[in-house]
């Protein structure tokens, strides 16, 4: 009388990608260095934030929450304390650590490896972690912050079509499986 009924539904292996040794520190320090000296010498390539590509992008690969969450937190925390007295140290260490936490767990839950799914999920991280700026700007910093601008607007976009290139080198660091 009192039967029980599993219901499974053939669930979608997603794999979870290793990748080659240093390569994630490697990535990580060279977008870091780009991130620091680019904008110098080419005023306009301060619209991309390569860091946040970079935590995207093993977040999303990674697929394990913890250790994107650690990795934003790293990448974040590192931006931070290159991006001179202008730029409160903790700022992009808590957007970084929320992105970093985002992607690894939709990165678990859906195949992200379609360059469209990827433009898609890079606009709307993009426009997250600006959100999550400008909400530390305005509730723990209490300075005025805007929320959307057309500048942003356009570095979201550029922001996706650069990581659609970059996820697939990233790509080759992968270890084969």
């Amino acid at each position: 009388m009192n039967d029980t009924y599993d219901i499974r539904s053939s669930e979608l292996h997603i794999e979870v990608h290793k990748f080659r040794a240093g390569a994630i520190i490697l990535a990580t320090a060279f977008a870091l260095v780009l991130q620091a000296f680019l904008p110098i010498y080419f005023p306009k390539a301060a619209i991309l934030d390569l860091p946040l590509l970079i935590t995207v992008y093993f977040g999303l690969s990674r697929r394990n929450p913890s250790t994107g969450l650690l990795l934003g937190m790293v990448i974040g925390i590192l931006q931070d304390s290159l991006s001179g007295p202008t730029v409160p140290l903790g700022l992009y260490g808590i957007a970084k650590t929320v992105i970093g936490y985002l992607a690894s767990s939709i990165g678990a839950r859906l195949d992200t490896e379609h360059p469209a799914a990827r433009f898609a999920l890079t606009i709307a991280f993009f426009g997250l972690h600006q959100g999550l700026i400008a909400l530390t700007h305005r509730l723990l910093l209490s300075q005025p912050e805007p929320w959307f601008t057309m500048h942003l607007g356009i570095a979201a976009l550029v922001n996706a079509v650069v990581a659609v290139f970059l996820f697939m080198l990233l790509d080759r660091l992968r270890k084969p499986s």
